[in-house]
């Protein structure tokens, strides 16, 4: 039997992060996160990323955030679609767990990529403001 378990987090778009609770900010910032992955801006991108970040993608090699943002810089990656359908948000303390399902669209050298996939990425909170240190994804299973 397949289960689904959704969580629904209500979210203010426009609300002041001041007034948001945590997992509200942290929702916020992975939204920013994606538009700035969509952007192929590599800058922004970087601002959302400790200096010593690290994604195991669903091949299963290791990137750091240098190598990952070359990628976006030369135009050997570029995103058109990151969402999501399922988004699971903990927190501890001053840590954030973000697990999600969604596609992630774009280009890789030149051919076409659309991924659909679980991401699990963890956040630290230093000085009010979030900073993601660890991103992991796999496929979804069909079974």
């Amino acid at each position: 039997m397949n289960r689904v378990f959704k969580t629904i987090i209500a979210f203010r778009p426009n609300a002041n992060c001041k007034s948001m609770n945590l997992e509200e900010e942290l929702l916020q910032f992975e939204k920013d996160w994606n538009r700035a992955m969509e952007n192929n801006d590599a800058d922004e991108t970087g601002k959302f990323m400790s200096d010593d970040w690290v994604i195991i993608g669903t091949g299963g090699g290791i990137t750091s955030k240098d190598e990952f943002l070359e990628w976006i810089k030369s135009g050997d990656v570029s995103h058109s679609r990151m969402d999501s359908d399922f988004i699971r948000i903990k927190i501890y303390e001053n840590a954030g767990v973000v697990t999600s399902r969604g596609t992630s669209a774009g280009k890789y050298k030149g051919q076409d990529f659309e991924l659909y996939e679980w991401s699990a990425s963890t956040y630290i909170r230093k000085n009010n403001k979030w900073i993601c240190v660890h991103t992991m994804l796999t496929p979804v299973s069909n079974g």
